[in-house]
């Protein structure tokens, strides 16, 4: 068992193949031969190397055992997603040769090794969000249904983005955005004026978004967004999504809406059927997941991608048969666990 290990350890570390290897007189294999006809033996270089990286190099196998079980499917993805990273760093740093000296000045032996790392990171990160997924409780996905997602709505809207440069002083920036909140805040009124005289309010709306609307795109279409809901602009649009959802059809804003790309308000025209909880679970699922995993300040919340990987090597009955490795595995869990449920 042991020396099964490690033929593939070497194979995996040096990349060189697990082609002929010569014999000892003894019968064990030789990975070094000098010319007095003495050699290093596999058994002497594994107990060298196990206790260096031979750790981390088994827990990697391990994982990247464990993973491709669980999702088969999801291995043309990773390779893709690896190939697609290297390509970056080459593209980045201008020739594999430049990436390659990165690699090994960072301790990293070559491009493959570094992709491979890649590779098993894709699997692992699919691996986590199926436990965080397994996790979630019906009432936590009725909840999310329930105030979270939205049916499609028709929605126009004015945009006005205060006029700031990055050179400008703190107190020059506020002035310009109370200027831009302004500017709305009289076109509320404008609407007002109008729904009170039993005007058509969004004839009103349309003819205002066409005069002082700064988004280009629809301010000739009476700032009409079109058919949309979370994501169909992109998350700096979401907040308008949200607001809207608390207007009935035919309603605008009576305050105005900030956001990303600048001081709106809307008029919601028309509200669309809401998806099913059953056809929304699966992508409601993927968004309660990423929020648990990723902490208030954006970092990722390693506490919960600790529990996913004690969970599946656990779910493996995961046994290291050499007693030194064994050690260290029990030692590294420890610490991997306790310093991340800390955190």
């Amino acid at each position: 068992m042991k020396k099964k290990i490690l033929l593939i350890s070497v194979c995996m570390l040096l990349l060189c193949g697990c082609g002929k290897i010569p014999k000892l007189e003894n019968g064990e294999e030789a990975v070094v031969s000098f010319k007095d006809g003495k050699m290093i033996s596999v058994d002497d270089f594994y107990q060298k190397i196990k206790n260096s990286y031979g750790l981390n190099t088994l827990i990697s196998m391990i994982d990247k055992y464990i993973y491709e079980n669980e999702f088969e499917g999801k291995k043309s993805e990773a390779e893709e997603y690896a190939d697609a990273y290297i390509d970056q760093f080459i593209s980045m740093f201008g020739s594999e040769e430049n990436v390659l000296n990165y690699l090994q000045s960072n301790g990293i032996a070559s491009i493959d090794a570094y992709k491979e790392v890649l590779y098993v990171n894709y699997l692992q990160n699919e691996a986590v969000m199926k436990y965080v997924e397994g996790e979630l409780t019906d009432e936590e996905i009725q909840k999310y249904y329930d105030e979270e997602v939205y049916p499609n709505m028709t929605i126009s809207h004015i945009i006005i983005t205060p006029d700031v440069t990055s050179d400008m002083e703190e107190e020059d920036i506020d002035k310009a955005q109370e200027e831009a909140k302004k500017k709305l805040e009289d076109l509320i009124k404008e609407l007002d004026t109008a729904k009170k005289n039993g005007e058509d309010v969004a004839a009103k709306f349309a003819s205002l978004a066409k005069e002082y609307s700064e988004d280009d795109s629809t301010k000739d279409k009476g700032g009409d967004l079109g058919d949309i809901n979370i994501g169909s602009l992109g998350d700096s649009y979401d907040e308008l999504i949200k607001e809207a959802a608390k207007l009935k059809d035919g309603e605008y804003s009576s305050k105005v809406i900030t956001t990303q790309a600048g001081y709106h308000i809307i008029l919601k025209t028309k509200t669309g059927e809401k998806q099913s909880l059953d056809a929304a679970k699966d992508s409601i699922k993927e968004d309660l997941a990423n929020g648990k995993l990723t902490n208030e300040d954006g970092t990722s919340n390693t506490t919960l991608i600790a529990q996913a990987v004690k969970h599946y090597r656990e779910e493996y009955k995961v046994e290291i048969n050499d007693d030194e490795l064994k050690s260290q595995y029990g030692i590294y869990m420890n610490n991997f666990l306790n310093q991340n449920y800390q955190n």
